[in-house]
């Protein structure tokens, strides 16, 4: 149970610490407008080696994550842990492999963006994490609903809808649609942030879930 509950810690850090990261290291760019360029775009500069550690380090906790989550769920665990895996992996491959420039920025780049194999390795494997954590909040509520957990199925529906509006919009400002150009970033942000929020919320969850097992043969 101690690992089990190590692994679900992995999946309450995970989130917290890449938003912050990417905050952090988006904020220390002169050139660099979180509002307008994606999150991606922090791995390109000379210092982007931190943006690249900060994939690959959320992504092997989030991997972390999902085997807790086949460790505390067990055989009722169903596709949740492997959709939890696929996120993790996915931004272990955005870390992995570049990004292509887009909207500018590293500045002296082309707005439109203009896709290279590396680029395009990135984008498919982003596109895991971005397929992987609405489908695993939708298999989450699901869950809570047929449990009678009203509130989190409820919530959990909401946050996957979101991501996927969000990362709709940042998708049409990142081709460069007027109106959206500018904010592409944002909704982006938006976009994760939305799903992390849900993956920290089902992290604590399943850990008071390991809690109130533990406690249970001592109650008994």
């Amino acid at each position: 149970m101690a690992a089990t509950r190590g692994l679900l810690r992995c999946g309450l850090v995970a989130g917290p610490l890449f938003v912050v990261v990417f905050t952090v290291a988006g904020a220390l760019r002169a050139d660099y407008d979180p509002l307008r360029h994606p999150v991606s775009s922090l791995a390109l500069t000379p210092a982007g080696w931190t943006q690249v550690a900060n994939f690959l380090v959320t992504g092997v906790l989030l991997t972390a994550f999902a085997f807790g989550a086949r460790r505390a769920l067990g055989e009722r665990a169903g596709l949740l842990p492997w959709l939890l895996g696929l996120c993790g992996i996915g931004l272990v491959g955005a870390g992995l492999f570049p990004t292509d420039p887009v909207s500018g920025y590293p500045p002296g780049s082309p707005d439109a963006l203009v896709y290279t194999p590396l680029g395009a390795a990135h984008d498919g494997a982003s596109m895991l994490f971005f397929l992987g954590l609405p489908l695993a909040a939708l298999v989450w509520a699901l869950r809570c609903a047929r449990g009678g957990r009203w509130a989190a199925a409820v919530g959990s529906g909401l946050a996957a809808a979101a991501f996927v509006v969000f990362f709709l919009l940042a998708g049409l400002g990142f081709a460069q649609q007027p109106g959206l150009v500018e904010v592409g970033g944002l909704y982006q942000r938006l976009s994760v942030c939305t799903g992390l929020a849900w993956t920290t919320a089902a992290a604590l969850a399943l850990l008071r879930g390991t809690a109130r097992d533990s406690a249970a043969p001592a109650e008994g």
